[in-house]
C-alpha cells in the first residue's frame, strides 16, 4: 500500500479568490502600497473594533523595530523580552541600541513569567515586549498593571496571535502597542507582511510609523514632500494586501478550525506518556498557531535531529519552536548558565505538530501514531 501524501508542519489556505485578486491587481497597473493597502488597514481596524488605527508593515520584524523606534527606545535603555521567543523579538531590541533582558517563560504555556518580570523591572526598563506564544494570550491584566506600576511602555509581540481573545476582546482591540505577524506560517497571510495597531488617541504614534516605513517623507496635497527623520523603508504592496484582505474574511472560521484539531490533538495524547510536555490548553481565545509538544528525546534515546529524520521518512514534517535565545551564540555570551531553565528545557525538546485548517482529525490520529511509533511509547490507541 503506497504511503499517505506527505504532511508538512503547516501549509497556508490561497484559494481561488485570492489568486484572481492578486492577477486583478497586477492588471491594474498599481502593484506597490495604494488602494488595497488602504483598504486592507481599515478592514484590520474593523475587525480588531475598540477604536484602533491600524498601519500595515512590509514584516512584522521591521514593524517591532520601528515601533521600538518611535517611542524613543536606544542606547542605555532596557526592554525586557522573553527568552523562549524567535529572533525577531530581541534582535530588533538590539538594532535599535537597547539591551535585551530576558525573562523566563512558563514550562506549560512558553508564555513570559510575570513574575520574574516584576523582578526584572529597574530603572533603565523602557518596555516589555511580551510574546503571545503559540495564539496564547499572555495574562493582559497582570502585564498591563505591571507596566502602569513601573511606568512602562508595552510593546505586545502578537506574531502568533491574530484573532486571538483575551476575555472575549481581541489582541489588538485594547492595550498599548501590537504587532502582528502575516508571514507564510501565520493564521492570517499576505506572504510577507506585519501590522501595527494603536490606539486612535495616540495620532501622534500613528503618524511617526507611517514615516519610519518610508524613508521619512511627509507628502504635501501638491506632490511634493518633505524628509522628517532618517528612515527605512518597510511598507506593504498592494499584492500583498490584496492577499491579506481575502485572508482576512477567512480568518475565524480557519482559527475555529485549528481549534478544533488541537483539542484531537489532546485527546489523543493527553492519556499518552507524552501527556507531560503538552502545551497548556487555555480557552476559546486561543488561535492556535502552533501546536508545539515537549519530548524528552534521552528519555526515548534518541535525539531531535533523528527524530525529525525518522518522522519525516514517515511522512510527517514537524518543526522546531524554537531554540531558547539564551542557548543561542549571540545572546548565550549574555546569560548566565542557570538563567531562564523552563526555556531551556522547552529549547532543548520542543517539537511542533503539524497544525493548519486544511488538515483533517484523520491527519491528527495519523501524526499521533506515528509520534507513538517513532519514539516507540506504549499507549492504549484513542478511537
Amino acid at each position: 500500500m503506497s504511503q499517505p501524501p506527505f504532511l508538512p508542519f503547516t501549509r497556508p489556505s490561497i484559494d481561488d479568490a485570492t489568486i484572481e485578486a492578486v492577477a486583478s491587481v497586477l492588471r491594474s497597473g498599481w502593484v506597490t502600497s495604494g488602494p488595497e493597502v488602504r483598504r486592507f488597514e481599515e478592514e484590520l481596524e474593523a475587525y480588531l473594533g475598540g477604536e484602533r488605527r491600524v498601519r500595515v508593515f512590509a514584516h512584522a520584524t521591521g514593524a517591532l523595530e520601528e515601533v521600538l523606534r518611535a517611542l524613543g527606545i536606544g542606547p542605555g535603555d532596557e526592554v525586557i523580552v522573553p527568552a523562549m521567543t524567535f529572533a525577531a523579538t530581541a534582535n530588533v531590541v538590539r538594532r535599535v541600541g537597547a539591551r535585551v533582558v530576558f525573562a523566563d517563560v512558563g514550562l506549560s504555556t512558553r508564555n513570559m513569567d510575570l513574575d520574574h518580570v516584576a523582578r526584572l523591572l529597574g530603572p533603565r526598563t523602557r518596555a516589555i515586549m511580551p510574546v503571545h506564544f503559540a495564539g496564547l494570550p499572555v495574562d493582559m491584566d497582570r502585564l498591563y498593571a505591571l507596566a502602569r506600576s513601573a511606568g512602562v511602555r508595552v510593546v505586545e509581540d502578537a506574531a502568533h496571535a491574530i484573532g486571538a481573545r483575551w476575555h472575549g476582546q481581541r489582541i489588538g482591540s485594547f492595550g498599548d502597542v501590537v504587532v502582528f505577524s502575516f508571514h507564510a506560517n501565520k493564521n492570517l497571510t499576505s506572504i510577507e507582511g506585519g501590522a501595527v495597531s494603536v490606539s486612535s488617541a495616540d495620532t501622534a504614534l500613528v503618524e511617526r510609523l507611517e514615516r519610519l516605513r518610508f524613508h521619512g517623507l511627509c507628502k504635501e496635497p501638491d506632490g511634493s514632500y518633505d524628509i522628517e527623520c532618517v528612515a527605512s523603508k518597510h511598507n506593504m504592496s498592494d499584492v500583498c494586501a490584496s492577499i491579506g484582505r481575502q485572508q482576512l474574511r477567512h480568518l475565524d472560521r480557519w482559527n475555529t478550525l485549528r481549534r478544533n484539531l488541537a483539542a484531537h490533538y489532546f485527546t489523543h495524547l493527553e492519556s499518552s506518556p507524552l501527556a507531560p510536555g503538552l502545551p497548556e490548553r487555555g480557552d476559546e481565545g486561543h488561535a492556535w498557531h502552533l501546536f508545539s509538544l515537549l519530548v524528552p528525546f534521552a528519555q526515548y534515546g534518541t535525539d531531535r535531529a533523528r527524530f525529525h529524520a525518522a518522522m519525516h521518512a514517515q511522512g510527517i514534517g514537524v518543526g522546531t519552536h524554537y531554540p531558547a535565545l539564551p542557548d543561542t551564540t549571540l545572546y548565550g555570551v549574555e546569560i548566565p548558565a542557570g538563567d531562564c531553565p523552563n526555556a531551556r528545557t522547552i529549547g532543548r525538546q520542543t517539537v511542533t505538530l503539524p497544525l493548519f485548517p486544511a488538515m483533517t482529525v484523520q491527519d491528527v490520529k495519523r501524526v499521533c501514531s506515528t509520534l507513538h511509533s517513532v519514539l516507540r511509547v506504549r499507549t492504549t490507541a484513542t478511537a
